[in-house]
């Protein structure tokens, strides 16, 4: 399955640290991680909350895939419009859910 997670620079440093293939843990905070399921519902974090509140104002969509079976344990939630779609991973489960993405996390765009 093809996810998408919209991120700020720090967060995207800490991806390419390891080489692109995981996402950094949850700050204590955030209790759940969620990645979208399509690039337009991402572009549009990316873009109106990224951009508007780190301190670089700037924003990336990622996109990369896990494996299909691994994601039937998540339900989509739809939090607004109808492709406001992401999964809930709980933060303790995020390390068993890099583990399950296939490939390298890919920048697909970039906001300022």
């Amino acid at each position: 399955m093809i996810l998408y997670r919209p991120v700020g620079t720090k967060e995207l440093q800490l991806i390419a640290e390891s080489d692109y293939k995981e996402f950094p843990p949850r700050l204590s905070e955030q209790p759940i991680f969620y990645p979208v399921l399509n690039e337009k519902y991402a572009d549009e974090i990316a873009k109106n909350w990224n951009v508007k509140y780190n301190d670089d104002h700037k924003g990336y969509v990622t996109r990369f895939e896990v494996e299909d079976g691994f994601c039937e344990r998540y339900e989509p939630h739809i939090v607004g419009a109808e492709y406001h779609k992401e999964f809930w991973v709980p933060a303790e489960e995020l390390e068993e859910f890099n583990r399950h993405i296939i490939g390298k996390i890919e920048i697909i765009s970039e906001y300022v």
